[in-house]
């Protein structure tokens, strides 16, 4: 397995699960091997890809119930990608969790319990808030993908966040790394986005994805399909957008 990516960032609406859903798409039709865990109670990223949650489970009785990710799984419509779904279940997983011992370690133990040879890449959505279940995809990641909208308030909160990731790369997390940001709902006509972008380049340099996702009609419509943008609109600009991404995650190995 090259890496887990935990898609992060607390605030909601920025664009988290469409970017699990479309970049594992494009990582999944480039010839690797995708597995997407939804660890959002709200399963958007579930329902993006037309799945639903059967007597298999959801991740609740992963972390809860001790059942491994493997039976879970499920498969999409795309060749070579998985999901491991969730529910509003999960809800509960948050609760119920706080008691138990090692409890921020509860997705790692899971990961670690894949086959090594099952797949390239393990995408995390998270949820908008750096709750529990935040803190396990951070705990079990190699590296953070953060999505900031670009508009106002864009890094409202930003600094909080990378303040929870330093921490859990001193107590839980040594080897935890920003491995890229990437901007979302860029709207060229407006000079607001154009400030967020420069002030985002200027904050993480090279970490920051030369492509830009854009506002785009066709990426918003896609999930109630569920299906990715590269089988619902495969030549709209959001979905170009997201196969230049799957091409600089490729090239950053």
């Amino acid at each position: 397995m090259k890496s887990v990516v935990a898609i992060v960032n607390q605030k909601g609406g920025v664009g988290k699960s469409t970017t699990a859903i479309n970049l594992a798409a494009y990582l999944a039709t480039k010839g690797e091997r995708i597995l997407v865990v939804d660890m959002d109670p709200q399963a958007n990223a579930t329902s993006g890809f037309g799945v639903e949650v059967g007597y298999g489970g959801c991740m609740y009785d992963v972390l809860l119930e001790g059942k491994s990710i493997e039976d879970i799984s499920r498969k999409t419509g795309i060749e070579g990608l998985w999901v491991a779904p969730s529910s509003i279940n999960l809800v509960g997983a948050e609760v119920e969790m706080v008691s138990a011992m090692a409890r921020e370690m509860k997705l790692k133990r899971a990961i670690e319990k894949l086959p090594q040879d099952r797949y390239d890449r393990v995408l995390l959505d998270c949820p908008p808030s750096l709750d529990l279940l935040t803190l396990n995809a951070l705990t079990a990641a190699d590296e953070v993908l953060i999505p900031v909208q670009c508009e106002y308030y864009a890094l409202e909160g930003l600094s909080q966040l990378m303040q929870s990731i330093r921490l859990v790369k001193k107590e839980l997390n040594p080897e935890l790394e920003v491995g890229g940001v990437l901007l979302t709902m860029y709207d060229s006509r407006i000079n607001l986005a154009k400030q967020v972008a420069e002030e985002v380049r200027t904050f993480f340099g090279e970490r920051v994805f030369r492509t830009i996702i854009p506002r785009n009609v066709r990426l918003s419509e896609a999930p109630s399909f569920g299906m990715p943008v590269a089988l619902y609109a495969p030549k709209s600009s959001g979905a170009e957008a997201y196969a230049s991404v799957a091409e600089e995650v490729i090239g950053r190995g």
